[in-house]
């Protein structure tokens, strides 16, 4: 039987503080504990084929919350660059937390399908796209027909023009590969190889290092699996000899199509005003850190399908007011979206999908579904799913960051992190079975972050979430992270109201851990209205900067004072 526990009420501290925008950058210095345990991965990934045309699946709902009652905060502004006094409320009765609607968009609405019509000049399969486009003044619209483009140069647009298809065009940048020649149990092509060049990023596997190598190979449209030696090449793999220019292949290519990818980069333009909409864009040897499809100024980029690129699908670089709305961005090798130095950008109603692909380092290095820095805008409405990596994370200098109405599903890292970074809104997302990776890195305490993970950021309100069955629930973490674009990073005035948090299983817990050095003053972390759904009061599933409490503890320590514990 249900039993709903309820304390007495407080007055509840409000604090109004400072805060602190990211690049696609890691400054990380990421403290872990020594008593990991670990849990078992979760499916989080969802095949879905790269055969053109191609479409995702729909979304799964999210659970419905039990009802129940409990008091919700005040909500605060943020903005404060200095430390006011901080006025006592009593509120003066419960009142049920709003729980968060998942958004409308799935993959259904989203991508080439509601692209709309296209008139303009025509661009057909087999002609130069970046000699016709460079050929047209700027405002023109271009309509891509339907089939296979092959992009050789990489189209760069002028302000206002129009890159769009009603039929579902497919721009690549691979090369088919042929001349295949059997060698012992392999085959093997050689010459299609580019020199040798440098490692950039962070893998998973750090040991074999081979993520960052941008050229991949497909068979019939299937994404084949790298590998880091010749010996270990089987079917269904491949290994790329850069020093002898030879590519082997584990599968027989006899009545097959081979591709590599090669273009580095479909389109890309500092122009203002671009509008980029129904292209499916795939198969690009983009760089780690760099995209498929680089937006600048104030474009539009609408209901494209970004898929199967190395590194990120879509990337925002000095992108001010650009708006990434219904797209299917989906099993690019590093990342879905990236944001840099871009201001007041919506990205809004897309679909976020298993991203990650190509095995970079999953718990700590911008892999994952969308990462943001030295930025601001909004993340609405999406689903951020089934992302080996961090569903959205906010990082270095994000200034005004609103992420709301999202549902985040089943990614490998936090659901949300919001780390060295200030003036963040975390409202209204549904965020469940986050956080299960079990590679480098990833862990299950407090210090390995949760569904929702802030990391000494300021000004921060976490309120009307829906957290649960991740692996932790709301962490606050406080570490030495040295100094930014507003002077020290610190961990101060983070609200956490009204969110409903479900903690019932495994290592599950709730609360705020500190490194030396980087002491939290009383009062600038307040947990207040929240709804906290456990297996059983008696366990320990809060913490207070090192000591673990139960439900009754965490009210003893002044948090959460109004608010309401439910157990089965």
């Amino acid at each position: 039987m249900r039993k709903l526990w309820f304390g007495a009420l407080i007055a509840a501290a409000v604090a109004v503080v400072t805060i602190a925008v990211p690049v696609i950058a890691k400054e990380n210095n990421k403290a872990t504990t020594a008593a990991k345990v670990q849990e078992s991965e979760q499916a989080a990934s969802r095949a879905l084929p790269s055969h053109r045309p191609g479409k995702t699946t729909a979304t799964p709902s999210a659970k419905p919350a039990p009802k129940t009652t409990a008091t919700t905060a005040p909500s605060k502004k943020p903005g404060a660059t200095t430390h006011p006094k901080k006025p006592a409320t009593t509120p003066a009765k419960p009142v049920e937390p709003k729980i968060p609607t998942p958004p409308a968009v799935d993959s259904d609405e989203a991508g080439p399908a509601v692209a709309g019509p296209c008139t303009g000049v025509v661009i057909t399969p087999g002609q130069d796209a970046q000699s016709i486009v460079n050929s047209k003044p700027a405002g023109t619209t271009f309509c891509f027909a339907a089939g296979l483009h092959r992009i050789s140069d990489t189209i760069r647009p002028k302000a206002n023009q129009v890159l769009a298809s009603a039929q579902r065009a497919v721009l690549t940048g691979s090369v088919p590969l042929a001349g295949w020649a059997r060698s012992g149990s392999v085959w093997v092509v050689r010459g299609a190889l580019p020199s040798a060049y440098g490692k950039s990023g962070e893998c998973e596997d750090n040991k074999a290092n081979i993520c960052y190598l941008r050229e991949q190979l497909f068979l019939d449209g299937t994404h084949l699996t790298r590998v880091a030696s010749l010996a270990a090449v089987r079917a269904g793999t491949f290994y790329a000899d850069y020093a002898a220019n030879a590519v082997y292949l584990g599968s027989n290519p006899a009545g097959h199509e081979v591709e590599m990818s090669k273009t580095a980069t479909a389109i890309e333009s500092g122009a203002s005003g671009v509008a980029v909409r129904g292209l499916t864009i795939e198969h690009f040897a983009s760089a780690p850190q760099a995209g498929a499809l680089v937006s600048g100024p104030g474009w539009k980029v609408t209901a494209n399908d970004v898929r199967w690129n190395h590194a990120v699908g879509v990337m925002l670089v000095k992108a001010n007011s650009t708006k990434v709305d219904k797209n299917l961005i989906h099993h690019n090798g590093q990342l879905g979206l990236g944001q840099y130095s871009s201001a007041a950008a919506a990205v809004t109603r897309n679909v976020i999908s298993s991203n990650n692909t190509d095995g970079f380092w999953i718990a700590d290095w911008e892999s994952g579904g969308i990462k943001s820095t030295r930025s601001s805008g909004t993340v609405s409405g999406n689903v951020i799913k089934s992302n080996k990596g961090i569903g959205m994370w906010a990082d270095v200098a994000d200034d005004g960051r609103v992420i709301g109405g999202n549902q985040i599903v089943g990614n490998a890292a936090d659901g949300i992190r919001f780390e060295i970074s200030r003036n963040g809104t975390i409202e209204g997302n549904t965020v469940t079975g986050n956080g299960f990776g079990t590679g480098r890195g990833s862990g299950t305490s407090l210090w390995d972050g949760g569904g929702i993970n802030v990391n000494t950021s300021t000004g921060v309100t976490i309120k009307g979430n829906r957290v649960s069955g991740n692996v932790n629930g709301v962490t606050i973490q406080s570490r030495t992270r040295g100094t930014g674009p507003w002077g020290t990073y610190l961990l101060r005035d983070v609200q956490v109201s009204g969110n409903t948090i479900e903690m019932t299983g495994g290592t599950q817990a709730t609360g705020m851990v500190q490194n030396s050095g980087a002491e939290v003053p009383a009062g600038e972390v307040v947990f207040s209205g929240n709804k906290y759904l456990l297996d059983d009061l008696g366990t320990q599933r809060f913490a207070r900067f090192g000591a673990k409490l139960t439900a009754a503890g965490w009210r003893q320590a002044g948090l959460d004072k109004v608010g309401s514990f439910l157990t089965d």
